[in-house]
Order: structure tokens, then C-alpha cells, then sequence
């Protein structure tokens, strides 16, 4: 079974948006239109990203994410104002496949456990951030990439294992919306440092960046501006490699 190769979309006022490096978010449609394309592509899985829920506290989209769950026709998963056990316990109602936990773990890191005794390990995601210091060192961001845990990725991820996660989603702030291949030293120590799925994220810009995260251990890879951008002026077309395409590059 070849690795999966996710599409990550950001939700924000209940459009689709693509930020860089975290900032900047650029409207880029409509989320249901995005989800109808991209079963006709038959994608392997895809993921929301409400960016503003957990800033916000209001918490999760319940209503628009019924209807993304009713038009998807792939697995989905959906992070984004997560805080309680019953949240998440909503969101499996409604189909969500896997619950992606990211700022909530700085203050509150039993989630994890609390979730996975729930709804079991593989419905649990860690969604990770990360920033690179100019000395070199990587460090654990939250609340939108703007504060450091001062923790080591693979210390983090070794913790977030232990206490129930099914997964884990790498993502370097630096390299968001870069489309300038992904941190592949990040990639390689998170991957090595964990026995669970590692899904490689920030700056895929082509499938060849695909394929090096591959090799570098991650068992996924995700990306957004590959997948909703297309040429040098980046106008905005929802694409996804076709069957041949994805063989050739996993081969």
C-alpha cells in the first residue's frame, strides 16, 4: 500500500483560505465546491483546519462541517477550537474520522488521552508546529505559530505518543505556503522519534518535495498550496495527482 498523500485546507469564516508562513490568509473558495472536486480526484483522505476557532473560542463549525461531512466522500479529518471530549465525540457524529489537536495540547495535554480512551487511538491526531531558531533549533509553536513552548519536537511528540495519540502531523511554520520543499531534517527527527504515523507538512510544492518526505520517514504527506494553486502567479485551481502520477513517484 503506497503512502497517503493529503490534501490540508484552512478554514476561516467559513471560506477556504492559504496563508504563508502563517500570515497573509488569501481567500481561495468555498470549502464544499474544494470537497466535490476533490472526490472526483479520489483523493486518499483530506483535513480542515478552522484557524480562527480556537483564537476565538467559539469552538468548532458543527453546522458547515455537517455538510463537508455529507459532500465528503473520503475520509476526513478536522482540527481547530477542540477542547473537551464531547467536542470531539460531536465530530465522530457527524463523520469526522479523526479529531487534529494543536494548541489545546499547551495547556491541557491529557486531551489526547482523554479522547483516544474514548474513541480510540487511531481517531486522535497530534498536529505539531514548528519554528527553526537562526542558531538552528527547532522549537514547538502554538496559538497560530506565535508562542514557543520552548519544547523539543521529539521530546514533544514522544510525549504525545505516550499519552494516547494515533498520529502525528509535523508542520513547519517556515516552510507554509513557501512551496519550497519541506523541513526535511523536522521530518526525519519527528519520524524516528515515534512509532505512529508521522504526516510530513509546510512548503510541498511539487511531488518530487512529496517523495523526499517519504524517504525521510514520514508515513503521509500533506500539503495546501499544491493542491489549490497552480502556476508561477499562483491562480487558484484545485488539483491532485492522478493515479499514474502517484505510482511513479512511490514507486
Amino acid at each position: 500500500m503506497r503512502p497517503r498523500l493529503l490534501p490540508i485546507l484552512l478554514l476561516s469564516d467559513g471560506g477556504l483560505v492559504k496563508t504563508v508562513k502563517f500570515q497573509s490568509p488569501r481567500y481561495v473558495g468555498d470549502p464544499i465546491n474544494a470537497v466535490r472536486i476533490f472526490n472526483e480526484k479520489e483523493v486518499d483522505e483530506i483535513a480542515f483546519l478552522d484557524i480562527d476557532a480556537h483564537r476565538t473560542g467559539q469552538g468548532p463549525n458543527f453546522a458547515l462541517l455537517a455538510d463537508i461531512a455529507t459532500e465528503a466522500f473520503m475520509p476526513f479529518g478536522y482540527g481547530g477550537g477542540v477542547r473537551t471530549v464531547e467536542q470531539a465525540q460531536r465530530l465522530f457524529g457527524l463523520g469526522v474520522e479523526k479529531v487534529i489537536l494543536n494548541s489545546v495540547l499547551a495547556d491541557d495535554p491529557d486531551l489526547v488521552t482523554r479522547v483516544a480512551n474514548s474513541a480510540g487511538s487511531q481517531s486522535v491526531v497530534a498536529s505539531i508546529d514548528c519554528r527553526r531558531s537562526w542558531l538552528g533549533k527547532y522549537s514547538v509553536h502554538v496559538g497560530g505559530g506565535k508562542r514557543s513552548l520552548g519544547r523539543d519536537p521529539a521530546e514533544y511528540v514522544r510525549e504525545m505518543e505516550r499519552r494516547g495519540a494515533g498520529e502525528i502531523v509535523i508542520n513547519s511554520v517556515d516552510r507554509d505556503g513557501t512551496m519550497t520543499g519541506y523541513d526535511i531534517e523536522l521530518v526525519g527527527e519527528v519520524a524516528s522519534a515515534v512509532s505512529i504515523p508521522v504526516v510530513a507538512a509546510g512548503g510541498a510544492g511539487s511531488l518530487s518535495d512529496v517523495q523526499a518526505a517519504i524517504k525521510a520517514g514520514a508515513s503521509a504527506a500533506a500539503a495546501g498550496s499544491l493542491f489549490v494553486f497552480h502556476g508561477r502567479h499562483r491562480a487558484v485551481l484545485i488539483n491532485y495527482p492522478n493515479p499514474d502520477e502517484l505510482d511513479a513517484i512511490f514507486r
